[in-house]
């Protein structure tokens, strides 16, 4: 039976535009549970990244209501002091950009130490360097011993990646965040990358947030996928029932708009329009009835919330039951069953 790591309830962050404060994350609630790794996806600017710091507490000047649950203990109302002895211990995150997450001016070695020594105070140094050369082995670096008297300008894209990757798993986190971990990598060093945080999920037995905007790496990764638009969760499902049977109309216009080479695919399909900003976006009614003007108003929910369709399997609106793409027939369409 699946052990329940981290309960997001009812989350809502909002950061202040002039004299109005505008929700970036809008009333989510997720279950993440121990070994395993939920996907986050969605367009840029649809909340991710700003979820993903909300759980981290790292939102200087934004409104933070609802409750983080991290092992029972509610984070998002604990104080500074008891939330630094979490983070980087019990609770870790990979940035997005390893060159800008590092020091360009301290060695890789002393900037992997930092961690441990904030948490394992009791290590001498020659323990930590022991450990930290370990950890850069581990993320499948060649000649640590090198390497950890390197400055991050001198390492490569992928190295750099996998330093930050060493400093997130430093001290065994039950939770990690991962936040794009594979952006501006080459193909292949973004498989490597991709393997390496499979085989430390698997180790580690460590609950796993993956926030991404590409699909096929949802596909690869993700045991369960929440997808986001314009700052709410929109459908929730596992892996394999998301990839066949797709119910939300962003989440349908999202895989129509993988190219498919397999179908002899003429053109991708794009989605109309674009995530409106924070402070214009809809806050009543369907957010994404904008960008499908061809669908009528009626179908869709005053206040849409959740329907659990099928057990685990929740979708946002009863509009995804009379969504149909423009060069498709309504009847073709079998409401969004594929």
């Amino acid at each position: 039976m699946s052990e329940k790591l981290l309960e997001i309830k009812n989350l809502k962050t909002s950061f202040r535009i002039k004299d109005d404060y505008y929700a970036a994350v809008d009333d989510v609630t997720l279950t993440l549970n121990k070994n395993e790794v939920l996907g986050i996806v969605g367009e840029s600017g649809s909340g991710k990244s700003a979820l993903a710091f909300s759980v981290m507490g790292l939102h200087n000047r934004a409104k933070i209501e609802g409750n983080i649950l991290f092992k029972d203990q509610d984070i998002a109302n604990i104080s500074p002091a008891k939330l630094n002895k979490l983070r980087g211990d019990d609770m870790a995150m990979i940035f997005q950009d390893p060159l800008t997450a590092l020091n360009p001016l301290m060695i890789v070695g002393d900037q992997i130490s930092e961690t441990l020594l904030l948490h394992k105070k009791n290590m001498s140094q020659k323990q930590r360097k022991d450990r930290v050369i370990s950890l850069l082995d581990q993320v499948g670096i060649p000649y640590p011993e090198h390497v950890y008297n390197q400055f991050p300008h001198e390492l490569s894209g992928g190295m750099r990646q996998r330093v930050i990757i060493a400093i997130a798993i430093a001290n065994q986190p039950e939770l990690l965040i991962a936040d794009e971990p594979t952006t501006a990598l080459d193909v292949t060093i973004q498989a490597q990358i991709l393997d390496l945080i499979k085989d430390l999920k698997d180790d580690m037995n460590t609950g796993i947030i993956l926030i991404t905007h590409d699909l096929g790496v949802v596909a690869e990764m993700a045991d369960r996928v929440a997808v986001m638009y314009a700052g709410q969760i929109v459908e929730i499902a596992d892996v394999h029932t998301l990839f066949e049977n797709p119910l939300h109309p962003y989440t349908r216009s999202l895989l129509n708009s993988v190219p498919n080479t397999q179908e002899g695919q003429d053109k991708l399909h794009v989605i109309q329009g674009i995530v409106p900003s924070l402070s214009k976006l809809p806050r009543e009614g369907c957010r994404f009835a904008a960008r499908m003007p061809w669908i009528d108003e009626s179908v869709h929910e005053e206040n849409p919330v959740l329907h659990e369709i099928k057990p685990g399997h929740f979708v946002r609106c009863t509009c995804h039951k009379h969504f149909y793409f423009p060069d498709e027939s309504k009847e073709d369409s079998n409401h969004g069953v594929s």
